[in-house]
């Protein structure tokens, strides 16, 4: 007997991420296309497509879709025969294109709903759902900052997950959440809970929602030691990169610069030499400081509960930033608190042979003078 699928893509998805606009709702996206940014969300697709062809699950699956880049054009580049169910009603494409066409799907008998997208598409997935929210959902990460726990690890991981579902079926709930991207682009973080959703149970889902990080006396004094261990250990004439995470804005205040709490900052010789930047802009910097025969630092922090030290919330940091810095040039910094409730650290740069070039363990600065040994995955 054959199952049926549904498969809807945001096109605009995960647009904004490099270009600093810290999402891609609304006039975000609208920005990001006439500024010419290339769409994330269609690649992440094909990846995921891609590892569901291999895996044969394809042969068993009608899959129903929507038209154009909503996921007609994936399919068929990934020559998997597909059925169109709904055609959105101009480019670029809007949320009421993704709820009607999460409906049609539904009304043609789809037992799960796969999406790629962010936290605003997971939204309006639920919100196609109605309030009993039966059907199980799926989501292939593409999004900016995705706080929801709906997705799977990787593009990959979610056909992974489909495969392991397809065959036990057993499910799980998982949190929908999603930020004011107005405040958060002002430096306010701001989480609301929009529901919960049924998930296929799978470890390689991200698990946890993420949430920000509590704040404490005792963890603000532990953000401060690791302020001022990571300073003193700071070298002339390097580069250094923060990226956002008020555990990175605390080494910002110790060295006396100003820092974008969500954003990406540069510093060099303990000043400022660019504030929230762009990918573009990132790299024409670090580029050239390379070229001259400088060294650079990149130092992030795990982005909440889900253990993401790249490729949520910092895409402006690329996959060719990354090769220009190198492993070796990243520092890891976090809270005893935070550590001590994740499993792992993650990566997700866009760049599947990049992400496996990163894994492995690497160093963390806990506290003053104290490091640990954490696996990347």
């Amino acid at each position: 007997m054959r199952r049926r699928l549904c498969f809807v893509v945001n096109p605009l998805a995960g647009i904004g991420g490099p270009l600093a606009l810290k999402g891609s709702d609304g006039e975000a996206g609208l920005i990001a296309l006439e500024r010419g940014a290339a769409l994330v969300s269609p690649q992440k697709a094909a990846r995921f497509l891609s590892r569901l062809k291999t895996l044969g699950i394809d042969k068993g699956l009608d899959i129903l879709t929507a038209g154009g880049l909503m996921g007609e054009e994936e399919a068929a580049t990934a020559g998997l025969r597909a059925i169109v169910v709904y055609r959105p009603q101009g480019w670029p494409t809007r949320r009421q294109d993704t709820i009607a066409a999460v409906k049609n799907c539904l009304k043609e008998g789809s037992e799960i709903v796969v999406f790629v997208g962010g936290d605003g598409t997971a939204r309006d997935v639920l919100e196609a759902l109605g309030p009993s929210h039966e059907v199980p959902v799926l989501g292939v990460p593409a999004g900016v900052k995705m706080y929801s726990s709906v997705y799977a690890e990787t593009p990959e991981a979610a056909a992974d997950v489909l495969w392991e579902w397809l065959h036990s079926g057993g499910l799980c709930e998982a949190e929908v959440l999603d930020i004011d991207e107005e405040a958060f682009r002002a430096g306010e973080l701001r989480v609301k809970l929009y529901g919960v959703a049924r998930v296929p149970c799978s470890s390689k889902m991200v698990g946890s929602s993420k949430q920000p990080s509590p704040s404490s006396p005792d963890e603000e004094e532990n953000k401060q030691a690791i302020a001022r261990y990571v300073v003193e250990s700071m070298k002339p004439c390097t580069l250094y990169i923060l990226g956002p995470g008020s555990t990175v804005k605390a080494i910002a205040d110790e060295m006396g610069v100003e820092k974008t709490l969500l954003g990406v900052d540069v510093v060099h010789n303990g000043r400022v030499v660019a504030l929230d930047v762009d990918e573009e802009k990132l790299y024409e910097i670090v580029k050239s400081h390379l070229a001259r025969g400088g060294s650079v630092k990149l130092i992030v922090t795990p982005i909440g509960g889900q253990g993401y030290i790249l490729g949520r919330g910092n895409q402006q940091i690329s996959p060719r930033v990354l090769r220009l810095i190198g492993k070796k040039g990243i520092v890891v910094v976090a809270t005893r608190n935070k550590v001590q409730h994740l499993r792992k650290l993650r990566v997700d740069t866009g760049d599947p042979e990049l992400d496996r070039e990163l894994r492995g363990y690497i160093r963390v600065v806990v506290d003053y003078g104290e490091e640990l040994m954490m696996r990347v995955d």
